[in-house]
């Protein structure tokens, strides 16, 4: 479970840079939108997905505060990446 929290963590927060760096400009810079299309819907699947693993492991693996901390984590640029080196930490393991 930890690992896939691991993968899909960081591909969300990869797609989320790549939306905000990338396709974000396309669109408002040289009005193409379509690169915001493919990358925010990529994105939306990953960040449903990273959601729904982190309340799935709530009780098995970790603490309630992971999914408190992971949700905020998932909605800031690059939140992923430091959340999971506090997962790593066992910072939210259960006793």
């Amino acid at each position: 479970m930890k690992r896939f929290v691991t993968v899909l963590g960081y591909l969300e927060g990869l797609s989320f840079l790549i939306l905000l760096g990338y396709a974000m400009p396309m669109k408002y810079l040289f009005d193409d939108p379509a690169p915001v299309s493919l990358v925010g819907a990529v994105h939306g699947f990953l960040f449903v997905a990273y959601i729904a693993v982190l309340f799935f492991g709530i009780g098995k693996h970790w603490t309630s505060r992971a999914l408190i901390h992971g949700f905020a984590a998932a909605v800031l640029p690059a939140g992923p990446f430091i959340f999971n080196n506090r997962l790593d930490s066992g910072e939210y393991k259960l006793q």
